[in-house]
C-alpha cells in the first residue's frame, strides 16, 4: 500500500468499522502516537517471544543493525531460551563486548513488564499472535509480527483496536512486500500498465498432511510425553487442554542448531491454517496488494466443485476473479492477467508476456537465506523512530489473513460464502459467522480485551 492510500484508509476511520456486530463493540478511538526516541541514534532495544527456527532467521537479521539491541528473549522450552542465549551472547562478543547478560524469561509477560525494552519480535505459533500482541501494546511496546497476523478473523480485529487505541508501531513479517520482484509486480497492476486486471492465479502449495488442497487437516497425531523443560500448558495458550504433545508441533532441537523441520502445529486445524495461511499469508497479501484491495477483500469465496474453475475461487466487486491453484509447476507464488498482457513473480523470479513489463536486473545475495534479508526488519526500526506506519500496516495483515480464513471457511462449509469487506461480516450466514473465532479455555477469556 502506498502512503497515500493507507492514510485516506485512516482517515475514514476503517479501523472502527471491522468489528461484525454481535462480536465485539465499536473499536475505540485512536491514541496519540507515542513518543519518538530522543535521537536517531539511539539504539532500539529489543526483545524476542518465541524462540523457535523462524526467530532465528529473525534473531541474525535484527542483530546485524547497529543501532539495534537485542536484550532479552522468551520462550516455553528452556532449550530454546538456551539456545537463544548462546546466539546472541556469542553475536555480541565476538563484536568485542564482555560479560555479555541476556536475560530470559518463561512467561511473555515477565518480558513485557521491562521498561527499558523498545519493541517486540512475536515469532510464536499462530494461535497465540493475538493475545501477545494485545499485551505488548497494552505494555507500550512496538511488534514485529511474524504472518498471519492472526489465527481467526476475530483476533485480527481485535489487534487493530488495540495497535491504534495505544498507538503503537505495528509491522507484519510479510517480507515479500520489500522484495523487489513483488513490488515490482504490484506496481505494473496497480499502476494500469497491465490494463484491467481480469483474474489472478494464487498457488499456495500443498503437503503430504493435506494433499488435496491448502486447508488445515484435523490433528491426529499420537499423543507423546511433554519433554521435561517445556511448559506445555503454556505453549496451548487459549487453546484447549485436549490437545496433546507431540514433537512434531514444537520439534526438539539442541543449544546451537536450528530444528530440523518446521513446526507442524501450522499444518492442523487446531493450531494453525494449513498452506492456505503459512504460504497464503505471503502470496494472497501480493494478490490483494496487487487489485487495490488493502484494507478490502473478496465479496464471495466459492470451494472447489461450485464453479467451472473446480478451485477454491474468489470474487471482487470490480469482477476480478481469484483462484487459488498451481499455474508453474509445484512453485508457490502468483501470476496476475490484465488486458495488456501478464506477468508471474515468485520468490528471486519474475516473467511477463511482454519485455515492456520486465524489472530492471538487480544483484541477489543467493547465499543469505531469504528470511534473514533485513530489508524489511529495517523498515521497522525506521518506523519506530519516526513514528509513521511501516509498509504492512496492521490493517494490511488483517485484510491478507481474512483472504486466506475466509477461502478455509469457504471449504470447511463445503458451499460459498458471501462476505462484505466493508463491514466485516459474512452476509445472512450464523453458520460462516460463528467460524470467525472460537472460544477460548478457562483462564483466557479475556486475553482479547483492548
Amino acid at each position: 500500500m502506498q502512503r497515500r492510500d493507507f492514510l485516506k484508509f485512516s482517515a475514514a476511520g476503517l479501523a472502527g468499522t471491522m468489528i461484525p456486530t454481535g462480536l465485539a463493540s465499536a473499536a475505540s478511538p485512536a491514541a496519540p502516537a507515542a513518543k519518538a526516541k530522543t535521537a536517531a541514534s539511539d539504539k532500539i532495544r529489543l526483545g524476542f517471544i518465541g524462540l523457535g527456527q523462524q526467530a532465528m532467521y529473525l534473531l541474525n537479521g535484527f542483530m546485524s543493525m547497529d543501532d539495534v539491541r537485542v536484550v532479552a528473549g522468551c520462550d516455553v522450552y528452556d532449550i530454546k531460551r538456551d539456545r537463544f542465549v548462546y546466539k546472541v551472547t556469542d553475536y555480541y562478543t565476538k563484536k568485542g563486548e564482555k560479560k555479555v547478560v541476556v536475560p530470559v524469561y518463561e512467561d511473555y509477560q515477565d518480558l513485557l513488564a521491562r521498561p527499558d525494552i523498545d519493541a517486540v519480535v512475536i515469532a510464536v505459533p499462530d494461535h497465540q499472535h493475538a493475545i501477545i500482541a494485545i499485551a505488548a501494546c497494552k505494555a507500550g511496546k512496538d511488534v514485529y509480527l511474524e504472518k498471519p497476523l492472526t489465527l481467526t478473523i476475530y483476533e485480527g480485529q481485535q489487534v487493530i483496536k488495540a495497535v491504534r487505541k495505544y498507538g503503537r508501531i505495528l509491522h507484519v513479517g510479510s517480507q515479500q512486500r520489500s522484495s523487489d520482484e513483488f513490488i515490482h509486480a504490484a506496481t505494473l497492476a496497480r499502476e494500469g500498465a497491465l490494463g484491467k486486471i481480469g483474474k489472478i492465479k494464487v498457488y499456495v502449495g500443498r503437503n503430504d498432511v493435506n494433499p488435496v488442497t491448502a486447508a488445515p487437516a484435523p490433528c491426529k497425531l499420537p499423543h507423546m510425553p511433554v519433554p521435561a523443560g517445556l511448559n506445555w500448558d503454556k505453549w496451548l495458550g487459549p487453546l484447549p487442554e485436549s490437545v496433546y504433545y507431540h514433537s512434531d508441533l514444537d520439534p526438539i532441537v539442541t543449544n546451537t542448531e536450528k530444528e530440523k523441520l518446521w513446526g507442524a502445529w501450522r499444518w492442523y486445524k487446531v493450531s494453525g491454517g494449513g498452506l492456505m495461511t503459512d504460504w497464503g499469508a505471503h502470496m494472497f497479501d501480493i494478490a490483494q496488494w496487487a487489485l487495490g484491495k488493502d484494507c478490502s477483500g473478496p465479496v464471495e469465496v466459492i470451494p472447489p466443485g461450485y464453479s467451472w474453475y473446480d478451485c477454491l475461487t474468489y470474487k471482487y466487486d470490480n469482477g476480478t476473479i481469484m483462484t487459488e491453484e498451481p499455474y508453474d509447476g509445484k512453485q508457490q507464488g502468483v501470476m496476475i492477467y490484465g488486458e495488456e498482457g501478464w506477468v508471474k513473480v515468485c520468490r528471486g523470479k519474475f516473467q511477463a508476456s511482454d519485455p515492456k513489463f520486465d524489472m530492471k536486473a538487480a544483484a541477489v545475495d543467493t547465499s543469505v537465506p531469504y528470511e534473514t534479508k533485513v530489508g524489511h526488519h529495517r523498515r521497522f526500526i525506521e518506523s519506530i523512530k519516526s513514528r509513521m506506519d511501516t509498509n504492512v500496516p496492521v490493517e494490511v495483515g488483517h485484510s491478507s489473513c481474512t483472504v486466506c480464513n475466509l477461502g478455509n471457511i469457504a471449504m470447511e462449509l463445503g458451499r460459498p460464502v458471501v462476505w462484505n469487506p466493508i463491514v466485516q461480516k459474512f452476509m445472512h450466514d450464523e453458520e460462516a459467522t460463528k467460524l470467525m473465532h472460537y472460544t477460548y479455555r478457562k483462564g483466557y477469556e479475556h486475553a482479547l480485551d483492548v
